[in-house]
């Protein structure tokens, strides 16, 4: 009577143990790259894709990516970058917020900023032509409509005081 009992449980436990693994697997790695390689090439494809391939390998397309990798081992290492304001503008017709143009090692570049709080702002608005600052950024982008690569201020300083520090996204990345 203890043996078919003591049976009974086993497969009964034995089936709980089944259940505990996931029903469906995640999609693999390799097929989430081989989605975004095949967006890639669709998008290459289209009107916008060909534009700006276009630009990619104009002079000025050549010249902003080339400075775009010139500061990725700063953006990559998570290291600051020095910087002098070269102009309290951005160019005409941007729509990137509040930035400033700045020169880091020899290159220009736009310096964006994302939201800004009041007090920031008034630092940032105390910023002069030659003010040397320290910068440092989570990424650097560049879009055909710019001459420049833009670079997303995370941290900025003066004079070893701080001026702007990117707030982080809620819930999240």
């Amino acid at each position: 009577m203890i043996l078919p009992i003591a049976l009974a449980s086993g497969l009964l436990f034995a089936n709980f143990g089944s259940k505990d693994e996931p029903i469906s697997k995640s999609p693999s790695r390799s097929l989430i790259i081989a989605e975004r390689k095949a967006a890639l090439k669709k998008w290459e494809a289209s009107p916008d894709g060909i534009q700006f391939k276009k630009w990619e390998a104009s002079p000025v397309g050549k010249k902003v990516h080339a400075g775009a990798v010139k500061i990725n081992k700063f953006i990559r290492n998570n290291a600051t970058m020095e910087g002098v304001v070269t102009s309290l503008s951005l160019p005409q017709g941007a729509r990137l917020g509040f930035g400033v143009m700045v020169n880091i090692e020899g290159e220009e570049y736009i310096l964006s900023m994302g939201p800004v709080s009041k007090s920031e702002m008034q630092q940032l608005k105390s910023l002069q032509v030659n003010d040397k600052i320290v910068i440092k950024s989570r990424g650097v982008t560049k879009a055909p409509k710019y001459a420049y690569a833009i670079v997303s201020g995370d941290y900025l300083e003066r004079d070893n005081k701080l001026i702007y520090k990117r707030v982080p996204n809620k819930g999240g990345c």
